[in-house]
């Protein structure tokens, strides 16, 4: 069956088919095809539309040519399969004229009150619902691998970062804790997301409904979805939900990118702070010392082809007259890059951190460094009584003549800082210290044990 052959004489341009077919691409969305015209059909004959003995061979033949494409039979580019890519213009199509071949005029039944607009728009959202659970159970496990090597490397003082200069001292698992945080607001932006995904277009047909007496909520209860998109005309001519899946995935592919520039800065050898394992790092073609974190790497490249994909989808519905357009054809390959680009760094980030080894000894090293505890010197004289402003000078003009007089914080004697202030005592000098630092917080939510203890088993429990 061709489209054409009723309103026009001339075959269309094998160029122009080729150019205009995205079978290539939409082939992925069979299930979901499949999937969709089996609660159509049944609606149909629900409704008696079309006879009952009818829906039934459509309904048996839709699951046969199913079998057929999963066992690589049709839709393939294998030799000796019946390859569609260029006798239909997408994937919709190729198997309505495969249902026809079996089935002759019956098959010709299934596209009743239907268009291939609202057939594509609620192909596309079961996709992003099975993505979108996809993406669920990934992030989850990611979460999971990150609470695990906080708990082993709880104990762990780094030095926090601002800046990209040191900062103050951190527990390293709170730092790490710091991405479970982000990609639990990611999981909750994909869960609300999912709410407005899981409704039915079905039976807007091309813009405007149909005259057939359907029941569209009897389709989206078969489908397992919340309910249908009320306007015919919005229906089919939005892309908003997929716009927004992918801005989720390139918000979350963002909080990858950063953890994954840390993983490369804290495993060169200027840094040292951890080791990845042989399986997730490759070596040099001309330097055999080379260890290099290519997979870390890589997730930070892939976040702007994911920034893209949400730009080009954008570009292609910002001037879109409503409703449908053959523009909206190009939604799927940012789409399905999108998604799928998340879900291997997801799945890649995870198994890595397995591979991790934390050098404990090289963060003592760098502790070493009292500068990090200038901030608990501040809070020490505000705690006496200083005004925090003043104090926070105070400070400011000891640092600076340790670095004019080539000395540090722990070498100056309680005579040097109570030329400063008065307020100085023997006390001082337990201020600094990394661990005391630590242990001194007690605000909800920071670094001190006490409270990422409380962090970890709280995230354990709820991620379990």
């Amino acid at each position: 069956m061709n489209l054409r052959n009723g309103r026009f004489r001339g075959r269309l341009h094998p160029l122009a088919l080729k150019f205009s077919s995205s079978l290539h691409i939409d082939k992925h969305l069979y299930r979901e095809d499949i999937e969709g015209s089996l609660a159509h059909v049944a609606m149909l004959a629900k409704q008696k539309i079309i006879p009952l003995k009818d829906a039934k061979r459509l309904r048996s033949i839709l699951r046969e040519i199913r079998q057929e494409i999963e066992k690589g039979r049709f839709l393939s580019d294998k030799p000796g399969t019946v390859n569609q890519r260029f006798a239909a213009e997408d994937v919709h199509m190729a198997i309505e004229q495969r249902l026809i071949k079996k089935l002759g005029e019956i098959g010709g039944r299934l596209h009743t009150a239907r268009s291939r607009n609202d057939q594509v728009a609620l192909d596309e959202r079961l996709f992003l619902r099975r993505a979108i659970r996809q993406i669920f159970g990934h992030l989850r496990r990611l979460q999971q691998q990150l609470v695990k090597l906080a708990g082993r490397y709880r104990d762990v003082i780094m030095p926090a970062y601002t800046h990209l200069q040191r900062a103050q001292p951190v527990l390293l698992a709170h730092h790490v804790l710091a991405y479970v945080s982000m990609l639990e607001r990611d999981h909750q932006r994909f869960a609300d997301c999912f709410a407005r995904v899981n409704r039915s277009p079905l039976g807007a047909c091309a813009a405007t409904g149909t005259s057939f007496p359907i029941d569209r909520l009897y389709v989206a209860k078969q489908l397992h979805l919340s309910g249908i998109v009320e306007n015919s005309i919005d229906a089919v001519s939005d892309r908003d939900v997929q716009l927004e899946t992918i801005s989720h995935c390139a918000i979350t592919m963002m909080h990858l990118s950063r953890f994954a520039e840390e993983l490369v800065l804290w495993s060169s050898r200027e840094w040292g702070f951890i080791e990845i394992g042989d399986a997730f790092t490759t070596g040099s073609s001309i330097m055999p010392q080379k260890k290099n974190p290519d997979m870390a790497e890589l997730i930070r490249g892939k976040t702007g082809r994911v920034y893209g994909d949400l730009i080009a989808l954008l570009t292609v519905m910002k001037g879109l007259p409503l409703a449908y357009n053959r523009d909206m054809q190009e939604d799927k390959e940012p789409l399905f890059d999108a998604v799928g680009t998340l879900s291997d760094c997801l799945q890649v980030l995870t198994h890595m951190l397995k591979t991790i080894s934390v050098h404990r000894s090289r963060f003592e090293v760098e502790l070493d460094s009292d500068d990090l505890l200038a901030t608990e010197l501040v809070d020490y004289l505000a705690r006496k009584g200083l005004p925090f402003r003043k104090a926070h000078v105070i400070i400011g003009q000891i640092v600076r003549a340790c670095e004019v007089k080539k000395t540090s914080l722990k070498q100056l004697t309680l005579k040097d800082y109570q030329h400063y202030s008065e307020l100085f005592g023997k006390d001082v000098y337990s201020t600094i210290n990394a661990r005391s630092s630590i242990l001194h917080k007690q605000s909800a939510g920071s670094t001190s044990p006490k409270e990422v203890a409380k962090a970890i088993a709280g995230w354990k429990k709820k991620l379990k």
